[in-house]
């Protein structure tokens, strides 16, 4: 027997499928922050649990937890666009296309002789004005839009309060719509959603924090200027598989070759070795008991994200496409193996 679309369409299901395009309309906008504000929520339970086992109040406990965890996160973001913008300035103020031919006549003693290395200063020349230009109108950009800025955070916050302290009532409410034949479907599903925002929170955002954290105290100590700027560069690149933080230490060798102190390049190499160990180790001890996720699912969500979503998308981005792969293989071992 075929399936009859007419016995599910009919008028209450299409005022309901009305109304949920509706309200997808005004929810699109600000979807970025409401998704962000779920994920974090995630995060933030725990230290609102363990708050309000001290204070016994559940919205202070709530407000607590989200100050400590979220308001860090945004003064991170802020700190960045703001060292971003003075690292441009200060390097435009140090005349860099001194800098560029001072360099590039050091190393053209290391090149073949047929190497043009007028055509690569001016290729660097070029390359370094425009990525000089791109962050400063992207800050200006940004500033500019303050008040939608604004509302962003202020939504950010109120979902993340909101869904701490009635996730399991939308969790409940959602699980009220499924099937009973469905319901171990779903549960499972939402476990292993779990598994993967443990995996992803514990084995990947924490690593990048400690290896991040690592890197502002040994850029400090080397004397290297935004020393600290260097560390949280390293510590957001070291969440990206495949390319992971050695572009700031090759980078930062070479500036060291071309300007003649080899002591630091020597040092600086040796320490990109060692926060790579440490990611060998502190990696797997924080996320072998969660999901596997493949690396390839990851650099995708990191590097498209961003594109889809800006800098939220960031976040968001690996998340969901986890997310996403959890649900499938869930669904593939639930209905395509469970009889096999």
């Amino acid at each position: 027997m075929g399936l009859n679309i007419k016995d599910y369409l009919n008028t209450p299901i299409l005022f309901i499928i009305v109304l949920l395009v509706i309200s997808l309309m005004f929810v699109f906008p600000v979807l970025n922050m409401v998704l962000l504000g779920a994920i974090l929520a995630y995060g933030i339970r725990p230290v609102a649990n363990k708050i309000q086992s001290k204070l016994k109040y559940s919205s202070i406990s709530i407000l607590l937890a989200v100050v400590i965890v979220l308001i860090p996160l945004i003064l991170l973001v802020a700190y960045i666009i703001f060292e971003v913008s003075t690292f441009v300035t200060w390097i435009l103020a140090n005349n860099p296309d001194t800098n560029v031919n001072s360099a590039m006549y050091q190393i053209s003693a290391y090149l073949p002789a047929g190497v043009d290395i007028n055509s690569i200063n001016s290729y660097l020349d070029s390359a370094i004005n425009n990525v000089g230009s791109y962050i400063l109108n992207y800050s200006v950009k940004f500033v500019s839009k303050f008040a939608n800025i604004t509302l962003d955070l202020f939504i950010l916050v109120c979902s993340v309060f909101y869904f701490v302290r009635d996730g399991d009532k939308c969790l409940n409410f959602i699980r009220s719509f499924v099937p009973d034949d469905s319901k171990d479907f779903f549960d499972n599903t939402i476990k292993a959603i779990e598994n993967v925002l443990k995996s992803i929170f514990y084995g990947h955002f924490l690593t990048s924090v400690i290896i991040g954290i690592f890197g502002c105290i040994g850029y400090s100590l080397l004397g290297y200027p935004f020393g600290i700027f260097l560390g949280v560069l390293t510590g957001i690149l070291q969440l990206i598989p495949v390319f992971g933080p050695w572009p700031i230490y090759w980078a930062l060798f070479f500036i060291d070759v071309a300007s003649g102190n080899y002591i630091r390049a020597v040092i600086v190499l040796f320490f990109g070795f060692f926060l790579s160990t440490v990611d060998m180790y502190i990696r797997p001890a924080l996320s072998s008991h969660y999901a596997d996720i493949h690396p390839l699912i990851l650099l995708i969500g990191f590097l498209a994200g961003p594109l889809v979503y800006g800098i939220v998308g960031f976040i968001i981005g690996p998340l969901v496409l986890g997310i996403t792969y959890a649900v499938l293989d869930n669904y593939r071992n639930e209905y395509l193996l469970g009889d096999d």
